[in-house]
């Protein structure tokens, strides 16, 4: 997709998905574009600009989607949006759910409500498995984000207007992930694992912001887009970053699944495979009048997408090359 000279909105842009989207389009020497960092962490804005010296291509808004109308001052003049501020971590929005469903929901509406009322080209959410048959509070508010940013489409009239979809898993080394605290762990030679049953699909930050950018080109308006992704045991993932160490089987917490779900069955009915990744797509009479060339094959009847069924399994190489990288970029 041809980027060079368009003006991008990043939602959440100081996390670690905005900060690995940045990178990742700053690197292309085509792109004479605009990214509007959007969040409200003036200190990792700080840092950012203090990275790239300054780059002209960048842009901080101070703000929090709470605020629609910092948002449409943030959003006017925009090309495309990618929308990836939230509040995830789960044990902390079990006993805070009131600020779960301002950030996650009430927040995504008010991209939803800028994007449509500024007539933005192309929308993107980033979600989560935890989505996909919720558990949590944390699942549910992306749950609900999702389905208001597909159903947005029906209010978008004769504007140009398209919103859309990522869901997927893990992002090694992301803030607050699992890997992060194992190596820390791995200093006093002792890691915490919930379960030693559980399972999880694995993506990389680069592999995300590739799959995002890869949605944004193909997006129709009211896809959710799964990438197809390798699972891990976690017990594996701890014994290879530190194979001496004790495990200590802590017990699951509240909220916490022993499998994660990309995909299920109910999904499935409505879910293309397309070689790399899936479509799902959206169960509104809009859509087929809209999408003539649909892309995919049905899946079968009972599919779903978990990972603890998956054909792709992480192995100990992999995940030592891994670490190699993350331990190299100081992660």
């Amino acid at each position: 997709m041809n980027l060079k000279d368009r003006i991008l909105l990043l939602t959440g842009g100081t996390g670690s998905f905005g900060q690995a989207f940045i990178k990742n389009l700053l690197s292309q020497k085509d792109f004479n574009g605009v990214i509007r960092v959007f969040s409200r962490d003036e200190f990792k804005q700080h840092e950012i600009e203090e990275r790239y010296q300054n780059d002209r291509r960048l842009r901080f808004f101070i703000g929090d989607v709470r605020d629609i109308n910092r948002l449409k001052r943030a959003m006017d003049g925009v090309d495309y949006v990618i929308h990836a501020a939230a509040l995830k971590q789960i044990p902390i929005l079990e006993y805070n759910p009131f600020e779960a469903v301002k950030t996650n929901i009430l927040g995504t509406q008010n991209v939803i409500d800028c994007a449509i009322d500024f007539g933005i080209k192309k929308s993107l959410l980033i979600s989560s498995d935890k989505a996909c048959v919720p558990v949590n509070l944390y699942g549910a508010t992306k749950m609900v984000a999702e389905k208001i940013f597909v159903q947005g489409n029906s209010y978008v009239g004769g504007r140009k207007v398209k919103l859309s979809v990522v869901r997927y898993g893990n992002v090694v080394a992301s803030r607050g992930s699992i890997v992060p605290k194992f190596l820390e762990q791995a200093k006093n030679n002792e890691l915490t694992i919930t379960d030693d049953r559980m399972t999880r699909f694995w993506i990389t930050l680069d592999q995300g912001v590739k799959f995002v950018l890869k949605a944004l080109e193909k997006m129709e308006g009211g896809e959710i887009f799964v990438p197809k992704l390798p699972s891990i045991k976690i017990i594996d993932l701890a014994k290879t970053i530190a194979p001496n160490a004790k495990i200590k089987i802590v017990g699951i917490r509240p909220g916490e699944k022993f499998h994660e779900v990309l995909i299920g069955e109910d999904e499935a009915r409505h879910t293309r495979d397309v070689g790399s990744y899936f479509v799902v797509e959206p169960e509104f009479n809009w859509w087929g009048a809209q999408v003539k060339n649909r892309r995919g094959t049905r899946l079968k009847a009972g599919f779903s997408y978990k990972s603890n069924n998956n054909s792709q399994w992480l192995t100990s190489s992999y995940i030592n090359k891994l670490l190699r990288q993350l331990t190299e970029n100081n992660v």
